[in-house]
């Protein structure tokens, strides 16, 4: 497999395993916006970002205080 092909493989398994990690469970930001978790978004400028039910906008999965386990 050539490498650039590895490489995004990796990438889509990672995204994966942090949808199925993430998505449902309650969250709350370092800025104290609290609630679900409706959505991963890969932002090639940005990273991983995530999307919280009733608050518009996304915000990257590094400001996450405490998760629901």
């Amino acid at each position: 497999m050539p490498r650039a092909k590895a490489h995004a493989a990796a990438i889509l398994r990672e995204y994966h395993k942090a949808e199925a990690e993430l998505i449902g469970k309650a969250v709350v930001l370092t800025d104290g916006k609290a609630g679900t978790v409706e959505e991963l978004h890969l932002d090639e400028a940005h990273g991983l970002r995530l999307s919280i039910a009733g608050h518009p906008g996304k915000w990257p999965v590094s400001t996450i205080k405490l998760a629901e386990k």
